[in-house]
């Protein structure tokens, strides 16, 4: 056997080549599509967004978180997650006009009577998306 005419011979490589990159595009195509149809796709949208916030805390019964910045954030969408072994503060924002938080922004909690923090307690603001199905920790704050 001729081993130049061997090596030389390129008839086969052509079709081979075309047909795994035909498998390879109808393989990709179809995992996009399937995707999209059983829904996935509608989850990427559902991150949370990007800000800093900063808390500033009196010593007493009021704490507040100042969006510094980052992304706008529908105001619906924020919550203060306190110790459990406090009760329910009243939480006001105090902003512009519109109903999210932009940085400048301040969310205002106010604890009950004679409650304060301890040391180690820990304040959260938390994301929950608008679907609820993600949530995530934004800023945390330990007294």
């Amino acid at each position: 056997m001729d081993i130049k005419k061997f090596l030389s011979e390129s008839r086969a490589v052509s079709p081979v080549i075309g047909v795994i990159l035909m498998v390879a595009i109808t393989v990709i195509l179809a995992a996009v599509i399937g995707t999209f149809v059983l829904g996935l796709g509608d989850q990427v949208g559902d991150t949370a967004p990007q800000a800093s916030f900063s808390f500033d805390y009196d010593g007493a019964q009021e704490i507040t978180i100042t969006h510094e910045s980052g992304d706008s954030i529908a105001s619906d969408e924020l919550s203060v997650v306190i110790p459990s072994d406090l009760s329910s503060p009243v939480i006001s924002k105090n902003d512009g006009s519109d109903d999210s938080m932009n940085a400048g922004d301040t969310i205002v909690v106010d604890l009950d009577t004679g409650e304060t923090l301890d040391d180690g307690d820990e304040v959260r603001l938390v994301w929950t998306s608008e679907s609820g199905s993600n949530s995530a920790t934004l800023q945390t704050y330990t007294h």
